[in-house]
């Protein structure tokens, strides 16, 4: 079960190498070597160098896109490639080249060479499906209906585009085209065409073959403010979507506004206990969080405070599963023993991903490093390989997955970044037409001009 499907569950229920050519075969997988008396910082930077190598050695050869996951479990191949995973993807390159990992003008001609294939690749009014084949460019079906435009997909993959159009800046020939082109596609897609007839809320998915039929409309409080923010600040005025979809739409459904305490922790909104910690993740890697405030929240108070409802309900570990503490906690979407769920306090399978507590170093710092050591040092001999840490692990049943997935190894690198220098976080905010996005929806925040 994959990420969206296991999300839709969970609301329901709560009413300078380039990319080896040998790529097409599975990647390397099993231990890598540690090193030992590591600082924090060069721990940090282990941590994120080996990680990008998922969206690098593991790129497609062809398209350059970022591969759903490293195995090849629930019917994937090596040939679907994720839209969103590589939006995050693109950021993590971002990361490689500030950190003089890979060669600016190396990385660039990575980036245009993977936005000349979107250029070519199927979309629907703009927008990208959730899997396409990375030779190809063709859409290859989530499920049977969803076989067209994934809006949530094609937003966190704007929001790495985005970024790599600020940072790529120079004068020369190969940057220009890249943020031309990357220009071009933002600038194409029909943000108001997914409020299905002009309804005040934004439909997570539309096909040519089956129109409106997902029926998904996107409210709050989850992943997806990242799109209502992009929606709001198409270059393209007509493309654009009123304020009122966002505070009408997104903002207005049952589980929204909370105000509760978890823990003694209060939780100003979303789901009780706060859901997967990925709702504090995905729309704030670029979307950045520290002193961003509207009508509703101050979104550092409640990404922070998600966090530390999430880590204490593993300390006070209800259900006593074996591992839980100070050092090991973290309950987001990610594969388990039995699947693919979207844990979090209410969905608790005690399967642990390494991606929730090390995307949250911006939130917990302290805490996000203790976790870091305890992966690394003390289960690093089962969960340390050659693309980072693996996906997740229960120690309860003795199970550790043999697998990758780009939406969760993405984030590791650049929450990181983002904790270290900023650096994703001032690359998007520094865009104009966000500027102007997050004001039209009523957002304060200090990088607002």
């Amino acid at each position: 079960m994959h990420r969206k499907i296991a999300i839709i569950l969970f609301a329901v229920c709560l009413c300078n190498l380039l990319p080896a050519q040998p790529s097409s075969l599975l990647p390397p997988f099993g231990p890598a070597q540690r090193k030992t008396g590591l600082s924090d910082s060069a721990l940090l930077d282990e941590v994120q160098r080996q990680t990008f190598r998922y969206f690098w050695d593991f790129a497609h050869p062809v398209s350059g896109m970022a591969r759903e996951r490293s195995n090849t479990g629930f019917g994937y191949g090596h040939e679907t490639v994720t839209t969103g995973g590589t939006g995050f993807g693109v950021m993590a390159v971002i990361v490689a080249t500030e950190r003089k990992w890979i060669g600016r003008d190396t990385a660039a001609q990575f980036l245009l060479k993977l936005v000349n294939f979107l250029l070519k690749a199927d979309s629907y009014h703009g927008v990208f499906p959730h899997w396409m084949n990375g030779e190809t460019g063709k859409t290859i079906p989530f499920s049977r209906k969803d076989d067209g435009a994934d809006l949530v997909e094609t937003s966190y993959l704007f929001q790495g585009l985005l970024c790599v159009r600020q940072y790529f800046n120079a004068p020369s020939e190969v940057e220009t085209e890249l943020r031309n082109r990357i220009g071009w596609l933002w600038a194409d897609i029909e943000w108001n065409w997914f409020t299905n007839g002009g309804q005040e809320v934004m439909y997570w998915h539309w096909s040519p073959n089956n129109g409106w039929a997902m029926n998904f409309p996107v409210r709050g409080f989850n992943e997806c403010l990242i799109m209502y923010v992009l929606a709001a600040s198409s270059p393209h005025e007509k493309y654009q979507v009123s304020p009122a979809v966002y505070h009408r739409g997104w903002a207005e459904s049952n589980f929204f506004k909370n105000g509760k305490t978890f823990y003694g922790i209060k939780l100003p909104l979303g789901f009780d206990f706060g859901g997967p910690l990925f709702f504090s993740h995905y729309s704030f890697l670029g979307l950045d969080p520290r002193g961003l405030k509207d009508r509703y929240a101050d979104y550092w108070e409640q990404n922070r405070n998600h966090t530390l409802i999430n880590r204490e309900h593993c300390i006070r570990n209800p259900y006593r599963y074996k591992g839980y503490g100070e050092k090991c906690w973290g309950l987001t979407a990610s594969d388990t023993y039995n699947g693919y769920a979207a844990h979090s306090p209410t969905e608790d399978l005690g399967t642990i991903s390494p991606t929730a507590a090390l995307s949250a170093f911006p939130y917990t710092p302290d805490y996000s490093m203790q976790a870091l050591r305890h992966f690394y040092e003390d289960r690093g001999e089962a969960l340390w390989t050659a693309y980072g840490f693996v996906d997740a692990f229960n120690p309860g049943k003795n199970w550790v997955a043999a697998s990758h997935l780009a939406i969760d190894q993405g984030p590791i690198i650049v929450m990181i970044e983002n904790y270290r220098s900023g650096l994703l976080w001032n690359l998007f905010m520094s865009c104009p037409e966000i500027q102007t996005g997050l004001k039209r929806l009523g957002f304060s925040s200090p990088a607002l001009l």
